[in-house]
């Protein structure tokens, strides 16, 4: 199945020059997003994962759906104040400020196997923020993915120069 071709591409938004991949047509897909969800679950299967992290909000669909198909735990990843309970967390450097990614205190533990997911990685930098901060936790990252790669931005190659494994379902060039 050609995921690509359910993957909507809107032009300049959210400003001038970016070409936005919005995956709300792939989840719409039953087929697509189970296609989808079966990559995943083919690549990390055997890779004993206990937990799936996944980042607010697109992340949360694709890494809870890819939990419920390894039998692991899911842990979201959320921007600064919109968990309830104790956290932790990791402020990381954009373009244009810091941000802050958490998770709860209790999310994982030492030695849980971790797997991070996310929708789209375009720079990686707060797929990388959430690796760093699950590791901080003294969760082992078994790896990365998502359901779409803009590689000319360069996120997988940064978060692979860092140790983590990225596996990516599509791939957009020229993005």
């Amino acid at each position: 199945m050609d995921l690509k071709s359910l993957i909507r591409t809107i032009p300049h938004y959210p400003k001038p020059g970016v070409m936005f991949r919005d995956i709300t047509t792939l989840l719409a897909d039953p087929a697509g997003f189970r296609a989808a969800i079966s990559a995943l679950r083919e690549r990390y299967g055997y890779a004993q994962i206990g937990k799936v992290a996944a980042v607010e909000a697109r992340g949360f669909i694709i890494g809870s759906a890819l939990a419920l198909e390894l039998g692991a735990g899911f842990v979201p990843i959320r921007k600064r104040g919109k968990l309830p309970g104790a956290t932790v967390g990791l402020d990381y450097e954009l373009e244009y400020g810091v941000d802050r990614v958490e998770m709860h205190v209790d999310a994982v533990g030492a030695g849980d196997r971790v797997l991070l997911v996310d929708d789209l990685i375009a720079t990686g930098g707060t797929a990388a923020a959430a690796c760093r901060l699950l590791s901080a936790a003294n969760a082992i990252v078994v790896g990365a993915c998502f359901v779409v790669d803009l590689p000319d931005l360069g996120g997988a190659r940064r978060l692979q120069s860092s140790g983590v494994e990225v596996f990516s379902v599509c791939a957009f060039e020229g993005d």
